[in-house]
């Protein structure tokens, strides 16, 4: 087998025209320089230098493997360089996936940071609410995915899929990956301008059990379904929708009530509506996942960092 310490003896002794000027370019010794091309001869089955007189000169598969040798080593320098680079943070990619509510808050403050120590580095983002999000990251379609599960809910409202089933465990959902927890929020209620308890400081879950619903994502949904049945009632859910600012919209004209994330309604101008305190409180713990062997890539890692710092900010 030819190894590139090998081509890079070969090329010192053609440049120098000797062994023992390859071994002073090199700074080893004459013998080790003999030694390697001996190997080499012996990889390739033919000799690849002659002497004529003091002067060691290519033979014809040595002026071949010479040609070839330049664009080896050039492309093995120019990938040493590449993987220095992307190493030391002055190159390299995160691909990012994220619910929506954490693309408009935690997201930006995070890229720009992380921009901002290491500018070579480029950012990618999609957004996916949970399962999905978590499917693209296992299926090597992103680097990070950005998630959230409700402690102590029924494995069918942290898993729910598209068509309503569901049934992981959600102390197991994640076991294979590497979570890096952000923070917890807590959902509030999302009611009209005048109704009944747009002044109200709480509210009890129960208190809203003949209204109209606007429903999230499929996991919010679920889980949705599971607080309001603990609390005696299933939720008339007139809308569902995975966009937050459609949420509002809906609520502030007046087409029902809704539970969200503070940060969700934070993001967006909540016109006509007004929020509450929803109890018993609802809370939603919100991580960043990646693959245990991505959790080691260095841009990936600082990008898990950054996400941290802006989850406490």
């Amino acid at each position: 087998m030819i190894e590139a310490r090998h081509l890079r003896v070969l090329r010192a002794v053609v440049r120098a025209g000797s062994y023992s000027g390859a071994a002073r370019e090199l700074g080893c010794t004459q013998p080790a320089v003999s030694q390697q091309m001996k190997a080499l001869e012996q990889s390739v089955g033919t000799p690849l230098l002659v002497r004529i007189g003091r002067e060691a000169r290519p033979t014809d598969a040595g002026e071949a493997l010479m040609r070839h040798a330049a664009g080896v080593l050039a492309g093995l320098a120019a990938a040493e360089e590449e993987v220095a680079a992307i190493a030391g943070l002055r190159a390299g990619r995160v691909r990012l996936v994220s619910f929506p509510s954490g693309s408009s808050t935690l997201v930006p403050t995070a890229v720009a940071r992380l921009r901002s120590g290491h500018p070579g580095t480029r950012v990618s983002l999609v957004e996916a609410e949970p399962p999905r999000s978590v499917e693209m990251l296992r299926a090597g379609e992103a680097d990070i995915a950005l998630a959230f599960r409700y402690p102590g809910a029924r494995a069918s409202a942290n898993s729910v899929t598209e068509t309503g089933t569901g049934g992981t465990d959600p102390e197991t959902e994640w076991s294979d990956l590497a979570i890096r927890p952000l923070f917890t929020d807590s959902l509030v209620g999302l009611v009209p301008e005048g109704h009944r308890f747009a002044d109200a400081g709480e509210v009890g879950i129960a208190e809203l059990a003949g209204e109209p619903w606007i429903a999230g994502c499929p996991r919010c949904r679920g889980h949705l379904v599971e607080v309001c049945e603990a609390a005696g009632f299933t939720p008339r859910i007139d809308f569902a929708t995975d966009d937050y600012p459609a949420v509002v919209g809906l609520v502030g004209a007046g087409l029902g009530v809704a539970v969200l994330p503070a940060p969700a309604v934070e993001s967006v101008r909540p016109r006509g509506t007004r929020t509450v305190r929803v109890v018993p409180e609802v809370r939603r713990e919100v991580v960043a996942l990646t693959l245990p062997d991505l959790e080691r890539v260095p841009a990936v890692a600082a990008m898990l960092d950054r996400l941290a710092e802006a989850s406490a900010v």
